[in-house]
């Protein structure tokens, strides 16, 4: 009966709310929901010395651990008063404002560009604008920033591949911070080029040829360069999903080489069979050559005894990336000689320093690593990295300021294989160990230092 009651009911509103003949004036009209004036917002980390960070937009965190040229994607948020924070991240994972935060009154339709700019020292917030309109089918729509603290003055060429510059006029002229308003262009190839203000022969970046599609909504930021190349700068390209680097069209590969096979002899390191120009001649254990730039290609490295063709002791095909740098480590054993590859990211970064260290012991087992302060007993102190294999690499921590003493234990023991080695670490600074075997093999070990360790 209760579910014949229900259907009865239903029934005779059907029949109260159909009846033509009504002449109720009472019904009730609910009004649609009044449109929420939209905006949108997006935030870019271009400080080229500043550590990674926190993105906050009206107290939530909207993006953790933001490294150098990243953005977020472009986010919708309600028109109105708005308040966006960026905290720095310090060693010891405590933070603290880059800057003070920035409210603002979003307008609606209306795309708001947040970019941290500046070496942090002088890190600040340049709020850049745009509406937020349709785009042509055939068109795509681009703002253009300098973001580089470093480089002065330029003219930005956007036009159509091999275009003679002394015959076209730049799409913008800007110092550090000054923009190009958002501007309609046909959708297509071009080639970007940066010169020198007032010297279209001046080139310090050309993009070489790129598609810039239909429907894209760009800003384009020159921002520092701080990988391998002599450009000045590079270009960072964010859409509504985040960003990317733009590289200089030549922009080189820049490889290492560390000799850390303690009972191998002294080798050249050869590319693509050119023996008669090693690419680096006669390094002997412990010792490492510096930064070489190559054109980005894929490659054939040999290893070979110091002014011979063979026997090749390391041989491998790498296909070096333009814009990356490798760290190429022959270790083990001269019976099982083999390479070790590893990118490095040798950005500076002002709040801290950045310590890498690579087990590259065959003899040494499984290994804790102790950072404490010097003359500190490693009895009761936590390892700042444990179970360590050989080959490892513990990429670059984050380091405060300072000086330490490393020690390096079997796992799970405080008996000292390495150390105690006192090391003065310097915030900016780019510090890389390799742990190895003595020389000739086996104990004791010891090791190879990079970067700021031999250049301070």
């Amino acid at each position: 009966m209760k579910t014949i009651s229900v259907w009865f009911g239903l029934g005779l509103l059907a029949l109260v709310g159909c009846n033509s003949d009504s002449d109720n004036d009472d019904e009730i009209v609910v009004p649609p929901p009044e449109p929420v004036a939209m905006a949108k917002v997006q935030i870019i980390h271009a400080s080229p010395d500043a550590p990674k960070v926190n993105l906050i937009l009206d107290g939530a965190e909207i993006a953790a651990s933001v490294d150098y040229k990243v953005a977020t994607g472009v986010t919708d948020i309600t028109a109105g008063e708005h308040t966006a924070e960026v905290k720095a991240i310090l060693p010891d994972s405590s933070t603290i404002d880059a800057f003070d935060a920035v409210t603002a009154d979003f307008a609606e339709d209306t795309i708001y560009t947040v970019l941290a700019v500046g070496g942090l020292s002088a890190i600040e917030p340049l709020v850049l604008t745009r509406q937020d309109l349709p785009i042509a089918a055939d068109r795509f729509r681009v703002q253009i920033v300098h973001a580089a603290p470093q480089a002065p003055m330029v003219d930005v060429y956007v036009t159509a591949p091999d275009a003679n510059l002394s015959e076209s006029s730049p799409l913008v002229t800007a110092s550090f911070k000054e923009s190009l308003d958002a501007t309609s262009v046909e959708a297509g190839d071009y080639q970007i080029r940066i010169t020198v203000a007032g010297d279209s022969s001046a080139v310090v970046f050309d993009s070489g040829t790129v598609t810039l599609a239909a429907g894209a909504d760009l800003l384009i930021a020159a921002i520092e360069n701080v990988g391998p190349g002599e450009q000045p700068v590079n270009l960072l390209i964010a859409d509504d999903s985040g960003a990317t680097e733009l590289l200089d069209s030549v922009t080189p590969t820049s490889v290492r080489v560390v000799h850390a096979s303690a009972d191998a002899p002294a080798v050249d390191v050869v590319a693509n069979d050119g023996f008669e120009q090693p690419l680096i001649a006669d390094l002997a254990f412990g010792e490492f050559a510096g930064y070489v730039d190559l054109s980005s290609a894929a490659y054939n490295i040999k290893v070979v005894p110091t002014g011979e063709m063979a026997p090749a002791v390391i041989e491998a095909d790498l296909e070096l990336v333009a814009g990356i740098q490798y760290n190429v480590i022959a270790l083990n054993t001269l019976e099982l000689i083999e390479p070790l590859v590893v990118t490095a990211d040798n950005r500076s970064v002002a709040t801290e320093a950045k310590l890498r260290i690579i087990h590259g012991s065959p003899t040494a087992q499984n290994v804790d690593i102790y950072l404490v302060e010097p003359g500190a007993s490693i009895d009761g102190a936590t390892p700042a990295l444990t179970d360590v294999a050989f080959k490892a690499d513990t990429d670059f921590l984050s380091i405060a300021e300072g000086s330490y003493d490393v020690v390096v234990t079997p796992t799970g023991s405080t008996d000292a294989a390495i150390g105690p080695a006192t090391i003065t670490l310097t915030a900016g600074g780019i510090f890389t160990a390799i742990a190895v075997d003595g020389e000739g093999g086996g104990t004791p070990l010891g090791l190879i230092l990079l970067d700021d360790f031999v250049t301070l």
